[in-house]
């Protein structure tokens, strides 16, 4: 048991969770509390212990149901054993001959079942919910319908697409319902009928979620959990790399944006609260060695009260970098109590100020809107060119940029072989107090075909990969 905990707590790591060793020490403490054998209690002592985001706990449970898929009461039965699966089935032959019903007579075990009778059976678990029910058919219809071979690299996804069209659970609604109006003997009403429909497909659901387990207990049985959970592994919302974010993907880093900047804006408030000692309180040190007989055993220091930042961020919003720059000044916004004054400009290649669409908008996800929308953003054909754009940044705007000014540009710097115009971030360099470059594209792709990041990064205070939140949130703390 000790050898499967730590190489579940491994995955978790391998996986990205945060899981320290006195959380695995606590984690091993309580699972000594709880029946083993009562698979949610220790899934859920587990989870207390291991999982400290929300936002973790779907990665949490797709480990944990494979390194546990072979474990628990429910999957006690092996195959080619006298199973619980065919005394159900003789138990409702009984009764249905019994009924009158001829099907009564066919004897024989399950796998003598043709199709028709297995959705029958389904049915009437479905109708009755009948748990066992459901979980001893899950477990026939991979066996009959997946086509599991051994040793080939399918995935479970395929598996299980496999095993639902063949039993056509999109008609089983439809067919739940009718068997519920003759039971009653004429129509539902409205509250009854939508009563039903939710209850029936919280049941084909449960079903599913049935089919999925089994498939994925017979492949860790095939694979070994090790390399099940490799193959399952999915990084976590902080992980997602923002170019390449599928819509789900999105929404979870949308979800994982507020917290985060939550978490930031504290952090950077106690930085400013707690910052170097300034120059020694020589009055203060005096006054307060009174109390040591004149003696100046603790001295006292003037803290610095350093002015709040200025800061510009001027972010590319063209084509696969869109995304980046939006969460970027999602963030930006979300902390800029932290910043005296934040103005905002977008650019493909022309260049404008979005700074007023923030203004008085609670949600910030509107104002990007108005960005993607409204911004006047193209000035030939809406590729980028960045050396035109800091140039009429640089007409327009350089007289603002002042020794508390830090500048935050945002893009991947693809110039799409136009003149660089570096020469405008060097003039930037000079006058503001910092100038940082995040780019969102591996340092690998970087000053490769019509990157010119190089040109660009040697007049600023650094470059920085920037591909996901984690990231995001480590530079972040730089800027105040």
């Amino acid at each position: 048991m000790l050898d499967l905990l730590a190489g579940f707590v491994n995955e978790l790591r391998n996986a990205g969770l945060p899981v320290s060793l006195t959380e695995n020490l606590d984690a091993m403490e309580a699972v000594q509390h709880i029946p083993i054998e009562d698979r949610e209690a220790f899934k859920y002592a587990l989870g207390a212990t291991l999982v400290k985001n929300n936002s973790h706990w779907r990665s949490f449970e797709t480990v944990f149901e494979v390194y546990f898929s072979l474990r628990g009461p429910e999957y006690k039965i092996k195959e080619g054993d006298e199973s619980e699966l065919d005394e159900m089935w003789r138990e409702m032959q009984e009764q249905m001959r019994q009924e009158g019903d001829s099907r009564g007579n066919a004897g024989g075990s399950m796998d003598s079942l043709t199709p028709e009778e297995i959705a029958q059976m389904l049915m009437s678990a479905l109708m009755n919910g009948d748990q066992a029910m459901m979980r001893a058919l899950a477990k026939q219809s991979v066996q009959r319908f997946a086509g599991m071979e051994p040793g080939r690299p399918v995935g479970g996804t395929y598996y299980l697409y496999r095993t639902l069209r063949n039993l056509d659970l999109e008609g089983m609604l439809e067919k739940l319902m009718e068997a519920s109006r003759q039971q009653v003997g004429g129509e539902l009403t409205e509250l009854e009928e939508r009563l039903e429909k939710d209850e029936y497909n919280d049941r084909i659901e449960q079903f599913k979620k049935e089919i999925e387990a089994e498939i994925r207990r017979r492949l860790v049985a095939d694979r070994g959990a090790e390399a099940m959970a490799k193959t399952l592994r999915k990084p976590l919302p902080e992980d997602v790399e923002f170019m390449h974010a599928s819509r789900d993907e999105m929404q979870s880093l949308k979800k994982a944006l507020q917290p985060l900047t939550r978490k930031l804006a504290a952090r950077l408030a106690r930085k400013r609260k707690h910052g170097r000692k300034g120059p020694l309180d020589f009055r203060s040190t005096v006054r307060h060695s009174l109390s040591y007989g004149g003696v100046p055993a603790e001295p006292k220091f003037k803290y610095p009260r350093p002015a709040k930042p200025e800061l510009m961020v001027i972010a590319d919003i063209s084509g696969s970098v869109a995304a980046f720059a939006r969460f970027t000044l999602m963030l930006v916004y979300a902390i800029q109590g932290h910043f005296s004054k934040v103005r905002s400009f977008v650019f493909i290649d022309g260049i404008d100020e979005v700074t007023d669409y923030f203004k008085g908008e609670e949600d910030i996800a509107n104002a990007i809107h108005r960005v993607n929308t409204e911004a006047d953003v193209v000035w030939v054909d809406g590729h980028s060119d960045y050396g035109h754009a800091f140039e009429v940044f640089w007409e327009r705007y350089g007289k603002d940029v002042g020794p508390k000014t830090t500048v935050l540009l945002l893009g991947d710097a693809r110039n799409n072989y136009h003149a660089s115009q570096a020469w405008v971030i060097k003039e930037i360099r000079q006058k503001a107090r910092h100038v940082y470059w995040l780019n969102p594209e591996p340092k690998s792709y970087w000053n490769t075909g019509d990157s010119i990041v190089g040109d660009y990064g040697t007049h600023t205070d650094g470059v920085y990969e920037c591909r996901n939140l984690r990231q995001l949130e480590g530079f972040v703390e730089k800027l105040a």
